[in-house]
């Protein structure tokens, strides 16, 4: 079964602010967006977060807002960060903050409250897809506890159980769920524990931005 694959908030951990997107929207994709807050000249509006990085984000909006404005986000209640927009195309605008905000803390439920599942978090890394006897070498471009996504030359089969092996995890038992292009959608068989996800994340950004060796 080729399941319609969901296009949800995507955040990243790099510093550096959303760049305008390459392509326009595929209407194939089934929106769940998260809802930000932006305060423009002391008015407040709401907009569409598509993606969300330690240095900015970049957010489809319902108002015209030029290049340069300076704006505040609010993307926890009570708590907003500052920036000015970018670039604009369309009804989609860049922002970048004034300082970098620690993306991890913001998207992790608070030790007292809910434990929701994470939303999809940025890679740019090798996963191994096992598929019976078939090994395949693809790239991950996102990972939430509940499953990943690949990008992958060789075809993998809708609906077929895999272990996917990503660099310091144990192999992880999993299903394709669909596919767009060389785009897959792998649901894990059982949620990652969410303790073990911000720690393979943080170890993962720990080692982007260790300094390289001479």
């Amino acid at each position: 079964m080729n399941e319609q694959p969901v296009d949800t908030t995507l955040y990243s951990l790099t510093d550096a602010p959303p760049s305008p997107p390459e392509r326009r929207d595929d209407e194939r994709f089934v929106r769940l967006l998260r809802v930000g807050t932006l305060i423009v000249e002391g008015r407040r509006e709401l907009c569409l977060i598509r993606n969300l990085s330690a240095g900015g984000m970049m957010i489809r909006a319902y108002s015209t807002i030029p290049a340069g404005t300076s704006l505040a986000v609010e993307l926890k209640h009570g708590e907003s960060v500052s920036g000015h927009v970018q670039w604009t195309e369309d009804a989609l605008i860049g922002i970048a903050f004034e300082n970098p905000i620690d993306v991890l803390s913001l998207i992790a439920p608070a030790d007292d409250g809910p434990r929701p599942r994470m939303p999809r978090i940025a890679l740019d890394c090798t996963v191994w897809v096992r598929e019976g006897a078939a090994v395949r070498r693809t790239k991950a471009v996102n990972i939430s506890q509940g499953g990943l996504g690949v990008e992958s030359a060789g075809e993998l089969s809708i609906g077929a159980e895999v272990i996917v092996s990503l660099p310091d995890l144990a192999p992880i038992k999993a299903m394709v769920k669909w596919r767009h292009g060389e785009s897959y959608g792998i649901a894990f068989n059982h949620v990652l524990a969410l303790s073990d996800l911000v720690g393979w994340l943080q170890a993962q950004q720990a080692q982007e931005r260790r300094p390289a060796a001479d």
